[in-house]
């Protein structure tokens, strides 16, 4: 399905979903190697904590840059949390959303086949049609914004299709831009017992980043809990 959705002014950031980004790094800050290489940063006992997570949301989003390096599939792992969505009239998985402004997601992404349910592709005008016809049967399309994805309309647009909840995995460039919007509600990070390094490793907010102090978001901290041997910090924004 294709939607055109041309509200790029003016736009009500309160009239959105909450927004939830959940990120591991190393102790050091980094999310991957400088060569865009997986790293497994957390254990089990996390990996549960963001299924739950991920289970308790109405759709999860990442960016164009996470779904060529890491090929996620976004879905519910824990049968019992799957059992828990649909005895709750969900779908199994939550909606599975990619902020790709040029259409470069592959069509046999994991994202777009593993598990039943709803797909969403944000898309800019100028994505090439032959990219966007070739998405087409696997997820809809919604084009929004002329150079890129105007994420605060597409915010809004979630909100009128019924989500109200939303989780944002990565990477670190489609997380600094919903930061420098305003549109990002918690920051949820795992820290790991493990050092990356390398200048060039990305990092949970990378993107153009804030010059002046008096533009860096403020947070509030909610809570710090060790998990086996990293520390689990929840903050709201």
């Amino acid at each position: 399905m294709f939607t055109d959705n041309r509200k790029s002014e003016g736009c009500d950031t309160k009239n959105r979903p909450y927004v939830v980004v959940n990120v591991a790094m190393s102790a050091d800050g980094k999310i991957s190697t400088s060569e865009r290489c997986q790293v497994t940063i957390s254990g089990q006992q996390d990996f549960i904590r963001v299924d739950t997570l991920k289970a308790g949301s109405d759709a999860v989003m990442v960016g164009i840059g996470t779904v060529l390096a890491d090929d996620p599939s976004l879905t519910v792992k824990s049968e019992a949390l799957i059992t828990k969505r649909q005895k709750n009239q969900k779908e199994p998985h939550p909606i599975r959303i990619v902020i790709d402004s040029m259409a470069r997601t592959p069509p046999d992404a994991k994202i777009l086949h593993k598990g039943p349910g709803k797909r969403i592709i944000a898309c800019s005008k100028r994505a090439p049609r032959e990219c966007l016809v070739a998405l087409s049967p696997y997820a809809d399309i919604i084009t929004i914004g002329e150079e890129e994805v105007d994420l605060t309309s597409f915010m809004m647009t979630l909100a009128e299709i019924g989500i109200r909840s939303l989780m944002v995995e990565g990477g670190g460039t489609l997380i600094w831009s919903l930061f420098e919007k305003g549109l990002v509600d918690e920051f949820c990070s795992f820290i790991g017992n493990k050092i990356i390094g390398g200048r060039e490793a990305p990092t949970p907010a990378d993107g153009e980043g804030f010059i002046r102090e008096t533009d860096f978001p403020s947070l509030s901290l909610i809570s710090v809990e060790q998990i086996e041997e990293g520390v689990f910090i929840r903050w709201k924004v």
